[in-house]
């Protein structure tokens, strides 16, 4: 088909004609709007708040349990009977046979030093004893003489006191000569060596031929029969330690736990590190050895108390709190904290604390369920029981 178009009118009924078949096509081609969307804004719902589920392992309700109160104890073991033989005279080491681990009973010769020096002199002190005995018998001849030339006249009572003076004197010299032999034979004896416990050889600290001076350490002997752990604490914990409490300790290389009490309280500070040595004597020391280090807890007592375990208490915040849950929702309780221990009977290491500020039977957060929002809102696998409801007495 052909189509002329004549003059400026011819133009401006075209263009109208196409404009309005472009406006008939836009609106068939536009998409049906959603009739959802054209409902108004007040009909829509909004959407439930999320809830937290957590698991009932990360829960438990503060309930009163009985709480034994443990001081941390630390130290090495010690043997209550050691002792450190050392020379007692001058000379030169004949024997000395024992070395590190061999066993010596009471009273075993366990050393010799040469006495052949000792001997002399102690022949030479026995021959002035001698000696000194032969001039009391002179002077005792001497004096019952002048005394009975005195009774019948012949010299005067003067000479006869002379000679009882004379006897006097030599009878004196007699005695320190015997003393002096006395002496020169305790020295003799001194060069051999025995040991005064039964035990075990842990030191041996010189060697045959060896010449030593007095008081040198020859050989160190320890009784491992009776065993204690010498423990340090602060004075202000040591205020608490009472003689006969019981420890459980752990030593080292052995699994199995050992119990000791407390012998004895050093009166004194230490003065360089300030603290206080207590005493604890093993019940058994069974495959034990001296220098063993070892760490446990001290039973100070027991109280019946509000206790949860210590990682549930927090600290994030400028005042100590506890998180528990009522009516389904996240509760923040300042806290004070008292007494810590372990529960009576347990047997791992969690640590327990006394807290005062919330209510019992309340549901407790473990530290393991991390730090929620007060007012969050939570689902527990524990039930609370009515007093846990209640408000809580103060917030941080």
């Amino acid at each position: 088909m052909n189509f002329k178009i004549k003059g400026w009118g011819g133009v401006a009924l075209l263009s109208a004609a196409m404009l309005g078949g472009g406006a008939w096509y836009m609106r068939s081609a536009a998409p049906k709007q959603d009739a959802s969307k054209a409902m108004p804004a007040a009909s829509v719902v909004p959407a439930a708040a999320p809830v937290f589920e957590i698991p009932a392992s990360d829960t438990l309700l503060a309930t009163e349990q009985r709480l034994v109160q443990n001081l941390p104890i630390s130290g090495n073991l010690k043997a209550i009977n050691t002792v450190v033989i050392k020379s007692r005279v001058a000379g030169e080491i004949t024997q000395l046979s024992l070395r590190e681990g061999d066993y010596v009973k009471a009273g075993q010769v366990v050393a010799r030093i040469d006495p052949t020096e000792y001997q002399r002199k102690l022949r030479q002190a026995e021959q002035q004893a001698d000696a000194a005995k032969a001039q009391v018998e002179i002077a005792k001849r001497q004096y019952d003489n002048n005394k009975s030339l005195v009774d019948k006249g012949f010299i005067s009572v003067t000479a006869l006191e002379t000679s009882f003076s004379n006897l006097s004197g030599a009878e004196a010299t007699y005695k320190a000569a015997l003393s002096g032999a006395d002496v020169a034979r305790k020295v003799l004896e001194e060069a051999v060596l025995t040991s005064p416990i039964s035990g075990q050889v842990s030191a041996r600290l010189a060697q045959p031929g060896e010449r030593v001076s007095v008081d040198v350490r020859l050989l160190e002997v320890v009784d491992l029969n009776s065993l204690e752990l010498e423990a340090t604490m602060s004075p202000a914990d040591s205020i608490d330690v009472r003689v006969g409490q019981q420890a459980t300790l752990q030593l080292e290389g052995r699994e199995q736990a050992v119990t000791a009490k407390v012998q004895r309280i050093n009166p004194n500070v230490q003065a360089g590190s300030r603290s206080v040595l207590v005493y604890l004597r093993l019940d058994s020391v069974s495959g034990l050895r001296q220098g063993l280090y070892g760490q446990g807890q001290l039973a100070l007592g027991q109280r019946q108390v509000v206790a949860i375990p210590l990682d549930a208490v927090r600290t994030d915040k400028p005042q100590t709190y506890v998180q528990t849950i009522a009516n389904n929702k996240v509760l923040h309780h300042v806290v004070k904290t008292g007494l810590r221990g372990q529960l009576l009977g347990q047997t791992d290491n969690t640590v327990w604390v006394e807290v005062s500020g919330v209510p019992t039977n309340s549901v407790v957060l473990r530290g393991t369920a991390g730090a929620l929002r007060e007012g969050m809102a939570v689902r527990s696998g524990i039930t609370p029981s009515p007093a846990s409801s209640a408000t809580p007495i103060s917030k941080p």
